[in-house]
């Protein structure tokens, strides 16, 4: 079964120096039937204006996964960890028994459009952790490029839960198909383009869940770039 998420729908907090739409509910927008997909619990699409972001605050008990479309982030925490993300690279924070940072972006004249991405860990209570790995560029055209995974995945960054995200930009007419174990879930995000999930046109900003599916086909309509998360 795969059920459709409009981006139209997504919920949306507007400050002037952030535009961000929540695939499930965020902040002040909640909605009880969008309150994640299995242990996915967050998908925010941010866009920041230059010289803002989000200053110092902190967080506990959970997986976030940066991801920049275009543009710089500028990142800083409690750990002595500081850094910008670019395009193509992706950022694993464990917010475990607490974390401070603070995002912004890292230009002075281009806005930052970046998915911000929370998972709940297996286990609670863990000490804090970050990493941050670049991806492969060309390697990942045309294909799903393992980007996050538990500790033993082979993923270039580690996340506490049995989730595993895979990125891969896509040409027009270029098609790459998954096999869905028994039991699990899929969560389908288009970042840019469009894409046809099983025949079905997605463009960007819209998921899907996917269940019962033993194997789909993303097949891109556009140039498209799509993240693609196998949960249990």
């Amino acid at each position: 079964m795969i059920t459709l998420r409009d981006r139209m729908s997504r919920g949306r907090t507007n400050t002037g120096w952030l535009d961000s739409r929540h695939s499930f509910s965020f902040g002040s927008y909640h909605d009880p039937k969008q309150m994640g997909f299995r242990s996915l619990r967050v998908i925010n699409e941010d866009r920041v204006i230059p010289g803002a972001g989000f200053p110092a605050h902190s967080h506990r008990d959970m997986e976030i996964l940066s991801y920049v479309l275009e543009g710089g982030l500028r990142h800083k925490d409690s750990l002595g960890n500081g850094s910008a993300i670019a395009p193509g690279e992706v950022q694993r924070m464990s917010a475990g028994t607490g974390i401070t940072h603070s995002e912004y972006n890292a230009s002075a004249d281009q806005a930052v459009h970046f998915l911000q991405i929370w998972v709940i860990p297996s286990e609670r209570g863990t000490p804090p952790g970050y990493e941050q790995k670049m991806l492969g560029q060309e390697g990942k055209r045309g294909i799903l490029e393992l980007a996050a995974g538990p500790r033993g995945s082979g993923a270039p960054v580690s996340i506490q839960q049995d989730a595993r995200m895979h990125v891969a930009r896509l040409d027009a007419g270029t098609q790459v198909s998954y096999d869905l174990a028994p039991g699990r879930g899929a969560w389908l995000q288009i970042a840019r383009g469009a894409a046809a999930l099983n025949g079905a046109e997605m463009k960007e900003g819209d998921g899907a869940a996917i269940e019962g599916e033993a194997c789909f086909a993303i097949t891109g309509i556009s140039a498209a770039e799509v993240l693609l998360f196998d949960l249990a």
